[in-house]
Formats: C-alpha cells, structure tokens, sequence
C-alpha cells in the first residue's frame, strides 16, 4: 500500500450504485430467511452477524478495492470489517452493508445500504451520505453544499411539518424500539407526539424526515455512526435539522463503531427540541 492519492476524487455515487447492483443480485439469490439469516458470529460492531450482512459487505468492499486499485487512499469503517486502512487519507468512508438486516432475514420491505464519506471525524464532517432502501428501491444522495435528492430529483421544496389541534407532531418515526425504550419514553411521546412508526432501519426512517413523510425521527437508545452518518447528512442538506443528544454541539458524535449517543431529526427548531426531550438523554 505505498502508491500516492491520485489527486482526482473518487466517483463515490458510481460506487454507491455499483454496490446496490451487487446488493440487489446477491439478495435475489439468497430470497429466504433460513439463507440470509444463517449465523457467521459477530462482527466488529458487537452485532451477530448473519449471511447478508458478511456477504453485503464483501460486496461493497470489493468496490473500494477497485478504488484503492486506481490510486485512491481513504479509510473504511464498518459493521462488520471495523477499520480498514486503503494507504491512509484524512478521508473516512462510513458503511452499513444492511441497515435494518432483522427486517431483510425475515422478508420485510425496508431494510437499506448506507454510506457516508467525511473529511474528518466527526457527523459535521459528513461530505456525501447515501441510503438505498431496498423495500421502496429508493435512493437518498446528498452531498455537503449542494443539496439533497431522492431519486435524482432536489428536495429543495420540502412539505412544512405537521402537527395536530393540539400541537403534536403528526407522525414520528421511532427506532431502537426495544417495548422497555418504548415504555420509558411513553410519556414524552404521548406529551408532544400524536402517531409513531417503528420501520426497522434508522438510515430509511431518518431519511422520511427529508421529505417530510414524518415529522421528526428518534431513536429511543444510542445509535452508531455506521447507522445514521448518511441519513443526517440528507436531511440536513434538504434544510431539516438533526441533534445527537448525549453532545452539547449537536454534531459531535464521533465516526467510529461505538453506540454513542440517541439522535433525533426534524424540519423545525420547536420539534427538535420537543423530541430532544423526549430522548433518553434529552
């Protein structure tokens, strides 16, 4: 690994979209539970890692070896692998092969690839996010200072939030919904929510708040970048708003495999701060 940088920036859409292909093939091939849920132990991210998550992920790594192949230098970070070091760059490349894997091992429709590729180390850094969600065959991109976009159109003109006669959001997305997280947050939901729906991905589920489909997202425990760094760029850049609520700069959670803080999203101050209150750590 002792080749220089090339210079030229990498086509990381055109990995993105090359990787779905793969994705969608591999999981035409293996359509039952009983194949994509066969248990391979854990992976670097603590979880139990099951086919599609071993095999998505080697998919999108044979991308990025083909990127380090032409000269470019970046480091990965993964659920599955951990960190890989493709010659060393201050840029950082944040996967999720299968974001919401529970819903795909058992057929459910949303369940999605996420990444995210950042000059620094931290969620502000995020320069270009990008989810495909595999149920709806929906593709988030958004890219630091340009925008965001579902399927190649801006979302430049998104819906106001909207809340009911007695001021609660309408509908919020909620994930990390363990009944006992559930439970404890019961009474903040019922002071400043009027529905929720729990989609099994916190990648597809923030990335609603984008086009305003929910009102606001919440994860109801601490997430890790791999699972959202992508998605909070997309709303950011479609003019919502997101916070990581165990951090006093609602950015600073850092890019790396640990479960560090909730986070919530929303279109507007007012329901930021309500579903900030509303998190563990709010």
């Amino acid at each position: 690994m002792g080749a220089p940088d090339t210079g030229a920036g990498p086509d990381w859409l055109g990995v993105c979209r090359r990787s779905v292909a793969g994705l969608q093939q591999m999981l035409a091939e293996h359509p039952t539970t009983g194949e994509r849920a066969r248990a391979l132990g854990r992976g670097e991210g603590g979880d139990e890692s099951v086919f599609i998550d071993r095999a998505a992920e080697d998919i999108i790594f044979a991308q990025l070896e083909d990127l380090y192949a032409q000269g470019h230098r970046f480091y990965a970070l993964s659920e599955e692998h951990g960190a890989v070091d493709f010659g060393g760059s201050a840029l950082r490349v944040i996967i999720d092969p299968i974001d919401g894997s529970l819903n795909a091992k058992r057929g459910l429709p949303h369940h999605a690839v996420s990444i995210a590729v950042a000059d620094g180390e931290t969620m502000a850094d995020v320069l270009f996010g990008y989810v495909f969600d595999f149920g709806a065959r929906e593709e988030w991109v958004a890219r630091r200072g340009a925008g965001a976009q579902l399927n190649g159109a801006m979302l430049a003109d998104s819906p106001p939030e909207r809340r009911t006669r007695d001021g609660r959001l309408e509908l919020v997305a909620v994930e990390s919904a363990n009944p006992r997280y559930i439970a404890a947050a019961s009474e903040g939901l019922l002071a400043h929510v009027h529905r929720v729906r729990a989609l099994g991905t916190m990648a597809v589920s923030m990335c609603q708040v984008a086009a305003t489909r929910v009102d606001g997202m919440l994860s109801l425990w601490r997430c890790r970048a791999v699972d959202v760094a992508a998605a909070q760029l997309v709303v950011r850049e479609s003019g919502g708003l997101v916070r990581f609520t165990d951090y006093a700069d609602p950015l600073a959670a850092p890019l790396d495999l640990v479960p560090r803080s909730p986070v919530v999203a929303a279109r507007t101050p007012e329901g930021l701060a309500e579903l900030a209150e509303v998190s563990p750590s709010g």
